[in-house]
């Protein structure tokens, strides 16, 4: 997979990602930043650390960690199957 495509798979993931019942497709600046840390950071747990506080920042809320967990290791699991095949 190329990393443009691993990009796109990961936007679209985030897009369908509805932490706060806000609806999908509603966190676009918060997707952008999600993509830049998933890039710099391959820690799941650092990584959903990076998510919580972003979305922390933007809306004043917490999305529990566990959730973030589980994003980042399928954001992680697009990364890694992205730079594998190169």
């Amino acid at each position: 997979m190329e990393n443009q495509q691993a990009n796109l798979q990961i936007m679209i993931l985030l897009q369908e990602w509805d932490p706060l019942g806000y609806g999908t497709g509603f966190y676009e600046t918060e997707a952008v930043d999600v993509l830049q840390a998933a890039h710099q950071l391959d820690d799941p747990g650092k990584l959903a650390r990076k998510i919580q506080s972003i979305f922390e920042f933007s809306f004043e809320e917490i999305i529990p960690l566990k959730e973030c967990e589980n994003l980042a290791r399928k954001l992680l699991t697009i990364q890694n199957n992205a730079t594998c095949e190169l």
